[in-house]
């Protein structure tokens, strides 16, 4: 890889992991609601998890979507059902009482798990495999996952601070539960694309 494609690549991995989408939306919630330290995990599976997304696209995944229209279709129906659950447990997120955990974070397998229903993560790992890395090799795909993963892993460290930041703020129950329900009205917001490109 030449050294314009890898910073290309830096730049892409960047951008694209640190602008709002439905893994940042939900570390911003986790953070808010269960801190930073018990969000770790759910920040790990979302680095790991991508990771390894990336890689088993590259090596010839996404192969199965040619093969088998349907799996698309279903694809996109499981990814529309799951994200509407996680937005329902946001939104409905109850307030920890005094001296109480106040509920359970995402744990590292169901966050990286969520990476194959999640509609930005799979256009993230498509755009990166198909540009960064057009040859398909395993060592090719495998730079482009490391580096998606070295970029990540600040950047949904970032959001979870962003999120464990306004905990001062959302002190007040009624708070709270507004910020619960904006966080959970844009994270079904963000399956616009994917809904509106159903649609065509």
């Amino acid at each position: 890889m030449t050294y314009e494609l890898l910073t290309a690549l830096i730049v892409f991995a960047f951008v694209s992991s640190a602008t709002p989408g439905p893994n940042n939306l939900m570390l911003m919630a986790s953070g808010a609601n269960f801190g930073f330290r018990r969000s770790v995990p759910h920040m790990l599976g979302i680095s790991v998890g991508f990771m390894l997304m990336v890689f088993l696209v590259g090596i010839g995944l996404v192969q199965l979507f040619d093969l088998y229209p349907v799996s698309h279709t279903i694809l996109k129906l499981v990814s529309v059902a799951y994200m509407s659950w996680l937005a329902w447990k946001i939104a409905n997120a109850a307030p920890p009482k005094q001296g109480e955990a106040g509920g359970t974070p995402m744990t590292f397998l169901q966050a990286a798990a969520f990476q194959w229903v999640n509609p930005k993560a799979w256009a993230m790992a498509l755009t990166a495999v198909t540009v960064y890395a057009p040859t398909q090799s395993v060592a090719a795909v495998a730079l482009v996952a490391a580096i998606f993963g070295a970029v990540n892993a600040p950047s949904v460290s970032a959001w979870t601070v962003m999120g464990q930041q306004l905990r001062r703020i959302l002190t007040n129950p009624m708070r709270l539960r507004v910020f619960n329900w904006v966080m959970a009205a844009l994270l079904m917001a963000s399956l616009y694309p994917l809904l509106s490109q159903t649609a065509v």
